[in-house]
């Protein structure tokens, strides 16, 4: 009896040994990875500041004269056609500037009358016609003055447009000059003002692609160009000013003051490219040095690369990787180089 329980227990131990082998022996399943198509993109990063939506022509409407504002008659926001009436000063100390140089400009040509005939009869001298005649020329001008200001003294839209702002209200005294109401024409569209730092401006040129996007229309993306570049920073924020002309043929509700995200793409980056590639591949890196993974048929392959920038969830690759190659994301922290594994997802591509 006990040499057929000591055969029984061998005969176990025997089995269970085969089966630890034959375990050992059964190939792994492959790592489950996510993985993206490099592509290629733009030389240099992108330029992202913030503006604010302008009329291309606003224009700070002010009387020739000053005086008592009579009537305002444009509410801010409305909309305007060219040579309607929005506002005009009490005229009564204008016509009477008139009246006087009128009267002025009749009594010297009486003068001048008088004078040549005085000048036939020799009673005076050529050089005394010479200067009523000057008085005559100077007080057609006094009036030619007077009558201009007259035609100031009311203030017409310039051309069809938009009152966007009124600085002042009736019965308020108004300096000669100051301004009245700030003018939006309309048939010159929006642009977008905005302002970069010294590092960015030297970038930018006339003609550079601008992608707009406004908080206020957050589903709208517009295009545009810069279309022009400060000189000189701006001595309170020491920031550059640049403006945006933006594509005006989509019907939008664009409104004078609001806010926009810019981003430009300088002309350096469009005259080179760069491999792009998900930061999501990075496994590890070192400053500009940085490891992923490829994949090569059912294998994940470690690559050394170098790192040009980063911009958002995309990394801009000087070497290591070509445009087309397929990098593993999401499972690559869990693969070793060499190791088989199996594509969970479709392929995505690696995009600004």
């Amino acid at each position: 009896m006990r040499i057929v329980r000591v055969s029984l227990l061998i005969s176990c131990a025997t089995f269970a040994a085969g089966c630890n082998s034959a375990a050992k022996d059964a190939p792994l399943a492959p790592t489950p990875v996510h993985v993206a198509l490099a592509t290629t993109g733009p030389a240099a990063p992108s330029i992202r500041t913030n503006g604010l939506l302008a009329n291309k022509d606003e224009m700070r409407l002010a009387f020739k004269v000053g005086g008592i504002l009579k009537r305002l008659t444009a509410a801010e926001g409305e909309p305007v056609r060219k040579g309607q009436k929005l506002a005009e000063i009490e005229q009564t100390e204008v016509n009477a500037q008139v009246e006087q140089a009128l009267q002025a400009r009749e009594k010297a040509k009486r003068d001048v009358a008088r004078g040549e005939r005085l000048y036939e009869d020799k009673v005076i001298s050529l050089e005394q016609l010479q200067d009523l005649r000057t008085q005559a020329a100077m007080a057609e001008a006094a009036l030619n003055s007077a009558q201009f200001n007259l035609s100031y003294a009311a203030i017409v839209a310039p051309q069809d447009g938009t009152v966007l702002r009124r600085l002042a209200e009736e019965r308020e005294l108004v300096a000669a000059g100051a301004p009245v109401l700030v003018f939006g024409a309309q048939d010159r569209g929006f642009v977008v003002h905005a302002g970069l730092a010294d590092r960015e401006i030297v970038q930018v040129r006339i003609g550079d692609a601008v992608e707009v996007k406004l908080d206020a229309l957050p589903d709208a993306t517009l295009e545009g160009r810069v279309t022009e570049i400060a000189s000189a920073a701006d001595r309170a924020s020491g920031m550059f000013g640049i403006e945006v002309a933006i594509d005006g043929r989509q019907a939008l509700p664009l409104k004078s003051g609001l806010v926009a995200k810019l981003t430009i793409v300088p002309a350096s980056a469009v005259n080179g490219s760069r491999v792009y590639v998900p930061i999501g591949a990075i496994v590890e890196g070192n400053g500009r040095n940085a490891q992923l993974f490829v994949l090569d048929n059912d294998r994940a392959r470690r690559r050394d690369i170098e790192v040009a920038f980063i911009e958002g969830g995309i990394v801009a690759v000087t070497a290591g990787v070509d445009a087309g190659e397929q990098v593993i994301t999401s499972g690559a922290q869990y693969v070793e180089d060499g190791e088989r594994v199996a594509v969970a997802k479709p392929i995505a591509s690696a995009r600004l």
